[in-house]
């Protein structure tokens, strides 16, 4: 039983610590000051969001949203692949 208590008073910090995370990628995206660096503040708020997600699932016992994490997962990552096309055709653009 002592186990599950150490188990879940981690999962509680591990929350606590994704959130603070959360805050902190969402002041990066407002402040930026350039787009590259909101783009990669999108990416960590994915990977967050991601990671939190899991830490849910974890303590509801549901396995049902990992599926969710793994569908965030994939469109995390083909937005992080449009918005760098994107910059790059930009800088071509310019030059």
């Amino acid at each position: 039983m002592m186990s599950e208590q150490v188990l879940q008073l981690c999962i509680v910090f591990a929350l606590a610590a994704f959130t603070l995370s959360i805050v902190v990628a969402i002041m990066r995206v407002v402040i930026g000051p350039t787009l590259p660096d909101r783009i990669l503040a999108l990416d960590m708020l994915t990977s967050v969001s991601i990671g939190l997600i899991a830490l849910v699932s974890m303590k509801t016992n549901l396995p049902l949203y990992l599926d969710i994490a793994i569908g965030l997962c994939l469109v995390g990552f083909l937005a992080t692949i449009a918005w760098s096309k994107y910059i790059f055709n930009r800088k071509n653009k310019i030059k």
